[in-house]
């Protein structure tokens, strides 16, 4: 795989550079690599630590999660790509630059109209480079075997036949000829169908589609980058792109004016001949030559004029002087002159719309490299919208970088975009209180408010704001976040301890989030080991957050902070009424005499004498 992508890159230092410019797109070009083989090359080389940082795999979910949340926002698979690559750090300085431009981006976007702006995203993509289109119709006449080898090695044999002096057996061959001209050599006089370009031309001057095609390939996308810089206020080239694209093609020539403008001509004669004959009168003379097949004089100036009057309704429809009559009644049409003449004017206009096609690719040429800076503008611009849009819409304000884990106004990102019912909470874990358990009620939101630590860490350290008003965050080296549920049966005791114990033996600063830890059997045993463990937590530089219903068998062995979220009662739906927020130092009351009560008010008959009765003994 490193040949094949060495060689895909023409050697290591252009593979570096398109990493460093995080260009996954050009890897996953390369047969057999897939985007997250591509990713993961990327996130290899330049050292991403992110699998060093998220130590379980609730952890990296979370991190995906978050991930997939700013995708949501994404365009181009530019800005998809930098995002999959985004990676969580513990380097201040990295954090406070990706997190000022985050800030940046979302002042940005607050200012923009962002659903068209997103609309238009939608429709960038890198330029695409056209595949020749091969015209035998055409062809380009050398002088030389050296010219003609010249040709083909600039590749415009991919666009039309490349013949020699030799070769050219006639000019009506072909429908339009470029002599590619040295010395002159040839001779083309009257030749109509026959444009010049010197040896030395540039490409375009020879075959102008080399430049147009990509343009015209790209059209819609400039049009849309175009509107992009537009609304950014952005100064543009594309305004002298698209005039001068909108200008190609403009000679609207149609052969068939020629053909209908002669017909209607003649018809028109044909009248004229019929009634002006009508009014003559011929004497014996007369009658005598038209006898002989002459004209008489009288009959002659008729013709003359009618004649006229036909040839000019013609030049009229066409623009074109010809003759293209017979005389004769009814008159007749010299179809030989006609093709002719349709023939010329069909080479006149290829030699025309030659010309125009070179001086726009021309003028094209000379701006295809602003052009293309601006679309990669665009696209790199799309990263930036995404970022924004993230952090406007999720309301994301700056962490500050502590000692510590605190904040304000918190609220979990699944929520965040919830109505205004939703209750934001705040939190602290602080030394030397920084190992707690934390207790309360079923359904409370013990499970959500430890996800918002995560999250809070993971987007901090990734140079991102976070879902807070405000936050105060320590620089971790790993998180650990263990689902529920651990059960610490006596079948589960080597398990846990092969889990959890090693934690404690790294000497890394570590956030360790540990969501309902129970013990079924053995509680006395459960109890000195998960103390045991938040005592070796307790005692480093890590904090913890401990989920579990045995505090008070837990506190027996070590003294930690205890927090409690508390439900209060039932509404009038019977439905929990919780303060998200945990009370500090504080046992929160479990919720079985709530739910109790809830079914007893909501059951009848003999099922309702039970549930009171059970009721009377809390």
């Amino acid at each position: 795989m490193a040949d094949k992508i060495m060689g895909s890159f023409g050697g290591e230092e252009e593979f570096l550079k398109a990493v460093k410019n995080f260009e996954v797109d050009r890897i996953t070009s390369i047969e057999g690599i897939s985007q997250h083989k591509a990713v993961e090359i990327v996130n290899s080389v330049l050292g991403n630590p992110t699998e060093d940082f998220l130590k379980t795999e609730r952890a990296v979910q979370i991190y995906e999660d978050l991930t997939r949340k700013i995708l949501d926002f994404a365009s181009t698979s530019y800005a998809k790509n930098r995002i999959l690559l985004m990676s969580p750090t513990k380097n201040k300085e990295v954090i406070m630059e990706n997190l000022g431009f985050v800030m940046t981006a979302k002042d940005t976007v607050s200012q923009l109209p962002r659903n068209e702006i997103s609309r238009l995203l939608k429709k960038i993509q890198p330029m695409d480079k056209p595949k020749p289109e091969y015209d035998p119709s055409r062809a380009i006449l050398v002088e030389s075997q050296g010219d003609y080898h010249r040709m083909i090695e600039m590749g415009l044999n991919s666009y039309c036949p490349i013949i020699t002096s030799e070769e050219l057996e006639s000019l009506e061959d072909f429908e339009f000829i470029v002599y590619v001209y040295s010395e002159g050599l040839i001779e083309l006089e009257d030749a109509y169908n026959v444009a010049m370009a010197s040896n030395d031309s540039e490409i375009f001057e020879i075959v102008p589609e080399t430049t147009l095609s990509y343009f015209k390939e790209n059209y819609d996308l400039l049009s849309n980058v175009l509107k992009i810089n537009d609304i950014l206020g952005e100064e543009s080239v594309l305004h002298r792109v698209v005039e001068v694209m909108d200008s190609i093609g403009r000679d609207d020539f149609d052969e068939s004016i020629f053909g209908s403008a002669v017909e209607s001509a003649k018809e028109t004669a044909d009248k004229k001949l019929k009634e002006a004959i009508k009014g003559i009168d011929l004497n014996g003379d007369e009658v005598l030559d038209l006898l002989n097949e002459g004209m008489p004089e009288k009959i002659q100036k008729i013709f003359d004029e009618v004649m006229k009057e036909a040839k000019e309704e013609v030049k009229n429809k066409t623009g074109c002087t010809f003759d293209p009559f017979i005389q004769k009644y009814p008159v007749e049409i010299d179809y030989p002159e006609l093709e002719r003449i349709k023939k010329q004017e069909t080479s006149k206009k290829e030699v025309r719309s030659f010309e125009e096609n070179v001086k726009a690719a021309e003028v094209l040429a000379q701006l295809k490299k602003n052009v293309e800076e601006e679309v990669h503008r665009i696209i790199l611009f799309d990263y930036e919208f995404a970022m924004g849009c993230f952090a406007y819409y999720y309301n994301l304000n700056p962490p500050t970088i502590s000692d510590g884990f605190s904040f304000k106004g918190g609220i979990h990102l699944n929520l965040a975009l919830e109505n205004e019912k939703v209750q934001r909470i705040e939190y602290r874990l602080d030394y030397p209180e920084n190992v707690v358990l934390l207790t309360g009620a079923n359904s409370g939101g013990k499970t959500t408010l430890l996800e918002t630590i995560a999250q809070i860490s993971i987007m901090t350290q990734m140079g991102l704001p976070v879902c807070a008003d405000e936050a105060r965050v320590k620089l971790v080296d790993e998180v650990y976040f263990f689902s529920k549920k651990h059960s610490l049966d006596a079948g589960a005791f080597e398990s846990f301890l092969r889990t959890f114990m090693p934690i404690v033996t790294r000497k890394t600063d570590k956030l360790i989030l540990l969501d309902e830890l129970e013990a079924i059997t053995e509680l006395e045993a459960a109890v000195k080991i998960i103390s045991s463990f938040m005592d070796f937590v307790r005692d480093s530089n890590s904090f913890a957050v401990i989920v579990t219903h045995m505090a008070r068998e837990i506190l027996k062995y070590t003294d930690v902070r205890v927090d409690g979220i508390e439900a209060k009662g039932l509404d009038e739906d019977y439905n929990l009424i919780v303060d998200r927020t945990p009370r500090m130092d504080y046992f929160a009351r479990s919720t079985p005499e709530l739910i109790l009560r809830r079914m007893y008010e909501k059951s009848d008959g003999s099922l309702k004498d039970i549930y009171r009765q059970v009721l009377e003994k809390f």
